[in-house]
C-alpha cells in the first residue's frame, strides 16, 4: 500500500512539473499580446507558477528525506538481524523463483 502511495506521489509531481513547464511554454507564446487582461492573467499565472515550483521543490525535499530515513533504517535493521534479512530475501527469491518457473 505505501508503495503504491509513493508510485503515486512521484507520478503526480512529474505530472505538476509537465503542466508547469507546459504553463510557462504558454506563456512566452502569449507574451506579445498587450491587452491588459492578458497581461493581468500572465502575471497572476507567473506568481502562481512560481508558488507551484516552491511546492514542488518542498515535496521533492521532503520525499528524498523519506527516502534516505527509510534506507538508513532499513540498514540499521539488516545490520542488527542479519539473519531474519537474510531469511526475508532468501524467501522473496524463492517466491519470484516460482512464479517465473510456471510460466
Amino acid at each position: 500500500m505505501n508503495d503504491m502511495t509513493e508510485v503515486n506521489k512521484s507520478k503526480l509531481l512529474n505530472d505538476l512539473r509537465v503542466v508547469i513547464e507546459d504553463a510557462e511554454e504558454l506563456l512566452r507564446v502569449t507574451s506579445n499580446q498587450a491587452s491588459d487582461g492578458a497581461a493581468n492573467i500572465r502575471s497572476r499565472v507567473q506568481t502562481q507558477m512560481s508558488q507551484a515550483k516552491a511546492d514542488l521543490a518542498r515535496l521533492q525535499q521532503t520525499a528524498v528525506a523519506k527516502v534516505k530515513a527509510t534506507s538508513h533504517a532499513t540498514d540499521e535493521y539488516v545490520h542488527e538481524n542479519p539473519w531474519k534479512a537474510i531469511g526475508v530475501a532468501a524467501g522473496a527469491g524463492l517466491f519470484m523463483g516460482l512464479l517465473v518457473s510456471r510460466r
